[in-house]
């Protein structure tokens, strides 16, 4: 086997994304469920100038495994990897692990950034055999084993690779700029930013159409993720909002959810799919189903042949692999997803293993692997065991294929309302809305986020209030109004309003 002579000082990896509902029967939740709320430096390494790569100190002959992606597949592989059987580098463009289910409840200003992000190093802390590196991944040299990053190039014994996906338009990347995804934190933090400037500037205007506009909240999207972000939108404005306007009601803003599909929750059996839907229409949310979208802009969308005025548009209906699968040189299918073996391992490269959102298999058991957080778990696992196979067998290890074990499926709609399915029971209403507050707070890594969230939670359901409503970046960078123009005035402070000379 050849070995790395390159030990990672800082490769670069993509964050690694993951659905928006959870595992019920993960051995974590067993373990932890009840209480849940309680529940490295490695070799020295020498940059070279030439090819700025990082080389290991010729006495630590370990196997080198790099893991491109610190989300939930690339973070389980390095947990359940053995410890010191190899030099593992960890590499990622963020300083910070994302509990990505949650991220619709910082859009909407249920919690806030910290709350559902972890910085990598303090997780892995522990691992003494595992190096955190941040770096910008750009292609790779497969022939001779090595993943090229911004700085300097990384060699590897074994390549896991868990980058997740990315927002799909479905070959309009244009819509982009009028409706964000929401992948990440700066995705969340400026749809909370869009959202809550909306009704500011609803309360001042003086047009009657332009407010509608404004008070106009559109989700395209119909999966777990586009239900939970209607549901929260809905909320926010009937409740939270209500009494804190007073040239506007909040209450009569309108929730639009657009889905091109002929029923919403597609991944749920037909009953729980009706039961969420009226749930959500319970709410005021307005469903349209078998309405694609055929046309975004800055005044609104058009979907299903009709035109909805809306300033505010937020996409949740696609996800394609990570484009930097696309230099890796495996087959992939229509989404990009790499069309792995059945072990997980990529055809025609040897070493390189996938996880997580960029896969595309059927498993043993003839049943397609979901994109969704359980998953890239049980990936990530298989793949660890894989490689402790391969780094401990004399021979040819024996090749395993992967089955995927659906634990169950749940997501919210609001307050009190949920859906979940644990095998062959169905719950709705407010039992299946505990087990989700549960799951997910056994699931969201520290102490510290786990009685943060819970206490922001608490504070919610009983006084009706979400306290992440602060807006500091009004004008973000992309969008920022010349100085001294008249939209600056309009936001000027009266403390900064330019004094005139008498």
């Amino acid at each position: 086997m050849q070995r790395a002579n390159d030990a990672g000082r800082n490769p670069a990896g993509q964050h690694i994304n993951v659905c928006g509902y959870v595992d019920l029967k993960n051995e974590n939740v067993r373990a932890g469920f009840p209480f849940f709320i309680f529940a490295p430096l490695s070799q020295t390494v020498t940059p070279t100038a030439n090819n700025r790569s990082s080389t290991a100190t010729a006495s630590d002959t370990r196997p080198h495994i790099v893991v491109l992606g610190a989300g939930f597949g690339g973070l389980t592989f390095c947990q359940r990897f053995p410890r010191d059987l190899a030099r593992i580098s960890l590499v990622d463009r963020h300083n910070h692990h994302l509990f990505q289910p949650l991220l619709y409840q910082v859009a909407t200003a249920g919690l806030a950034l910290p709350d559902i992000a972890q910085p990598i190093r303090s997780i892995l802390s522990r691992r003494r055999d595992v190096t955190v590196l941040l770096e910008e991944a750009r292609g790779f040299d497969t022939e001779n084993r090595r993943l090229i990053c911004d700085v300097e190039t990384l060699a590897y014994d074994y390549l896991v690779l868990a980058l997740g996906g990315v927002t799909s338009y479905f070959g309009h990347p244009e819509w982009a700029r009028f409706a964000p995804g929401l992948k990440s934190l700066e995705d969340a933090s400026r749809i909370r930013r869009q959202v809550l400037l909306a009704f500011e500037h609803a309360e001042t205007t003086k047009d009657e159409a332009e407010r509608r506009q404004l008070m106009t909240l559109v989700v395209v999207g119909g999966g777990p993720t586009g239900v939970e972000l209607a549901g929260a939108l809905a909320e926010l404005a009937r409740f939270v909002l209500r009494r804190d306007f007073r040239r506007i009601d909040p209450g009569q803003a309108r929730v639009i959810l657009v889905e091109a599909a002929d029923r919403i929750l597609g991944q749920f059996p037909n009953s729980l799919s009706l039961k969420g839907r009226r749930q959500l229409e319970a709410m005021g949310v307005e469903v349209r189903t078998g309405a694609p979208v055929e046309h975004i802009d800055e005044t609104g969308l058009r979907a299903g042949g009709v035109f909805i005025p809306s300033a505010n548009v937020i996409w949740a209906a696609g996800v394609r692999a990570h484009p930097l699968t696309g230099r890796l040189g495996a087959p992939v299918d229509r989404a990009g997803r790499i069309r792995v073996e059945p072990d997980l391992s990529v055809p025609g490269l040897p070493g390189v293993y996938a996880v997580g959102d960029l896969v595309s298999l059927v498993d043993a058991k003839g049943q397609p692997v979901p994109g969704v957080s359980p998953a890239a778990m049980q990936m990530a696992a298989h793949a660890a065991r894989e490689i402790t196979a391969a780094i401990r067998s004399d021979g040819p290890p024996p090749r395993r294929p992967f089955i995927y074990r659906d634990k169950g499926t749940m997501a919210t709609i609001g307050r009190s309302r949920a859906v979940a399915q644990i095998g062959r029971m169905h719950l709705t209403g407010f039992p299946a809305w505990l087990a989700w507050l549960g799951v997910h707070l056994v699931f969201l890594i520290g102490f510290r986020n786990k009685l943060s969230v819970l206490m922001q939670w608490m504070y919610a359901y009983f006084a009706y209030k979400r306290g992440s409503r602060v807006v500091v970046d009004l004008f973000p960078p992309d969008r920022a109004p010349p100085p001294g123009g008249p939209e600056a005035e309009r936001w000027r402070s009266p403390s900064e309003t330019p004094k005139t000379s008498p």
